[in-house]
């Protein structure tokens, strides 16, 4: 090992020490130990005296490690990730976007049923969501007339349909009238087309 630290030096590999690297990235010495002993990262090698020693490719890799924790990656998911095949991240990033997609349907959910609860203006005024209602008529005050309405479904629906369900399901619409605005956006596509 003393040899390959000494070729590391002659070929002057920047290096850095597990404090350093903690104070580079915000984290702690303890992340760091506990990241070594997990496997999501290890040293490259160590001192003479047993300091670890991180070389660029560990910074990288600290780099993703990091990315992947942003966005809700667990630790053992990003192990997999950057220990697996090229494209175990897109699996696992989608499994990701379907997770925050489900969240994000139950975060509206308890927000719709906070606000009825509280059913007060001032309350609703500073939420950030639209209702069904709310959205209508913020339509109908910017000119829409109900087939501007219609044909504003019908291209949701050809050109994004997820999106359109997500849309809807987000004004607090319930999925039997989801269903039907969708299948009548789908329909007008039909009679268009012929």
């Amino acid at each position: 090992m003393a040899a390959v630290l000494a070729a590391a030096a002659s070929f002057e590999i920047p290096m850095d020490t597990i404090s350093r690297l903690a104070k580079r990235f915000g984290l702690s010495r303890a992340t760091l130990l506990y990241y070594d002993r997990i496997g999501v990262l290890r040293p490259w090698g160590r001192t003479a005296a047993g300091y670890r020693l991180y070389s660029p490719a560990e910074v990288e890799r600290l780099e993703a490690v990091r990315r992947y924790r942003q966005v809700g990656l667990p630790l053992a998911e990003t192990r997999k990730i950057l220990d697996g095949p090229r494209d175990a991240v897109a699996s696992a990033l989608e499994r990701r976007v379907d997770a925050v997609n489900a969240e994000i349907a139950r975060l509206r959910e308890q927000q719709r049923v906070l606000l009825r609860l509280l059913q007060t203006r001032s309350t609703q005024r500073r939420t950030r969501a639209l209702d069904k209602r709310r959205w209508v008529k913020l339509l109908r005050k910017s000119g829409m007339t109900e087939a501007d309405m219609h044909r504003w479904h019908v291209q949701f629906e050809q050109t994004e349909p997820e999106a359109h369900q997500d849309f809807l399901e987000s004004l607090g619409i319930e999925p039997e009238e989801i269903a039907r605005i969708r299948a009548a956006s789908r329909g007008s596509k039909r009679k268009r087309g012929r």
